[in-house]
């Protein structure tokens, strides 16, 4: 509920808005990506995340029409070779992404889908995260350096298990991670300087 005033409110109240679309996750989707049924909510907290840290000056509005959303969340299946990407569009002439996240754990490795089956909100922060990360580069941001950042780049190395075990020890149960962005103050400093 909370989550749907905010998307009303901010139609009327805030500087950008991004029409966004997310991809429902079918059984045959969830056979070959991984996702679950309950994952575009994931996306809908991610993007709720950067609207909050923008301080009034960026919104999210869903689209039902995919074609039209400047945000377009889809759950990759196993033949792509990536786990998060975000690919820039336009859409009616203004900047836009396509967000591929591959919500299958045996991607990052045996450890994490041992990890994830044992424990779904593991599971659920690291396509959280992957969400916050990936809607980060849609809204314009560039990855960082630093290990607190969402936007941080694997490519710099670091303790990836710890990286997605640290924002999952702040979670008692799946609703938390509305309650936690997952952004570090570098991440909401640099939206609110986009903005």
């Amino acid at each position: 509920m909370r989550l749907a005033v905010l998307i009303l409110c901010a139609s009327a109240c805030f500087g950008e808005t991004y029409s966004y679309w997310v991809a429902p996750c079918d059984e045959k989707l969830a056979r070959a990506s991984g996702c679950e049924a309950a994952d575009p909510e994931l996306a809908d907290w991610a993007l709720a995340a950067w609207a909050n840290a923008s301080k009034g000056k960026l919104a999210f509005q869903r689209a039902a029409d995919e074609r039209k959303a400047r945000i377009r969340f889809y759950w990759a299946p196993g033949s792509m070779q990536l786990y998060g990407e975000a690919r820039p569009i336009l859409v009616e002439g203004e900047r836009g992404a396509e967000i591929h996240v591959r919500p299958d754990m045996a991607v990052l490795g045996p450890g994490f889908a041992e990890a994830a089956a044992k424990d779904p909100l593991f599971r659920h922060a690291i396509v959280y995260l992957t969400c916050l990360h990936e809607s980060g580069h849609a809204i314009g941001l560039q990855h960082t350096a630093e290990f607190a950042d969402i936007m941080y780049s694997f490519g710099f190395g670091g303790d990836i298990g710890e990286y997605f075990a640290r924002y999952r020890r702040k979670l008692k149960k799946r609703d938390d991670i509305s309650r936690h962005s997952g952004l570090s103050r570098a991440d909401e400093r640099s939206v609110r300087a986009l903005y």
